[in-house]
């Protein structure tokens, strides 16, 4: 995963697995941002929580874009945690 950063125009910081940059905009997967949980801590919710669930990547325009930067290494390894797939080993067949 190539988890990245980005500070949008808006003012929000996404996280994302940014998959590709092109000329124009990027394209990101599974963005998420950051949202107070109380307490100082900080919770993760959708980027655009009204997203159809089988669209997992966003084209989003450069135009928006403020800095692409590298995600504190507790924050990628949370989100890893909650997009990587997880793969099972081919079952070993025992041959008697």
């Amino acid at each position: 995963m190539n988890v990245k950063l980005i500070r949008m125009s808006s003012g929000e910081d996404v996280v994302a697995n940014l998959i590709e940059e092109k000329e124009g905009s990027l394209v990101l997967e599974e963005p998420i941002v950051a949202v107070p949980a109380g307490n100082g801590q900080l919770g993760f919710a959708p980027w655009s929580p009204l997203l159809s669930a089988s669209q997992k990547e966003l084209e989003v325009s450069r135009q928006f874009v403020v800095y692409i930067a590298e995600v504190q290494e507790d924050v990628v390894e949370q989100y890893e945690k909650m997009f990587a797939t997880v793969k099972t080993p081919p079952k070993k067949k025992l041959i008697l």
